[in-house]
């Protein structure tokens, strides 16, 4: 099964604040473009594009403190659950796999309020799993067999 990993806080927000995309600023002659399209693509006759949300390891604060400010603007259009707090920067796990998703499709533009870069991966379909700790890697990247059906369930 494939992975993406994605910095936090931003694989939280996918997790539990609603963020229906991922952006990326990939080019056109980019090969992880090329594999989202793919992925998209194969969809039909594959897994139904589930791929794995890997919580990369590197967060700065400045990361946290802007998607914290994003989350207060999305949160004034679409209020998020009652009680939702983004967790503090220490308490966001790191260097693992922590949900799943299915990835919709891949734009240029979306009306999304998250929206923000070059492309833009829509998701749907995102559920949390049980942290596992795993090494991730730029682009999607293939996750060992012995950990997919624990994942995947």
């Amino acid at each position: 099964m494939k992975a993406l990993s994605i910095r936090q806080p931003w694989a939280w927000c996918i997790l539990y604040a609603g963020k229906d995309i991922e952006n990326r600023d990939w080019s056109d002659r980019s090969p992880s473009l090329h594999s989202a399209h793919r992925l998209v693509e194969d969809a039909i006759k594959a897994d139904g594009g589930e791929f794995l949300i890997h919580a990369a390891k590197g967060m700065t604060r400045a990361e946290y403190e802007d998607c914290l400010d994003l989350c207060h603007a999305v949160g004034r259009y679409e209020p998020f659950p009652s009680g939702l707090a983004l967790p503090a920067f220490d308490e966001l796990q790191r260097g693992g796999v922590v949900g799943r998703a299915q990835l919709y499709d891949v734009v240029t533009d979306h009306g999304s309020l998250w929206f923000a870069g070059r492309v833009c991966l829509v998701l749907r379909n995102v559920k949390a799993v049980p942290f596992v700790p795993l090494k991730g890697a730029l682009g999607f990247f293939d996750v060992p067999d012995h950990l997919v059906p624990a994942l995947a369930a």
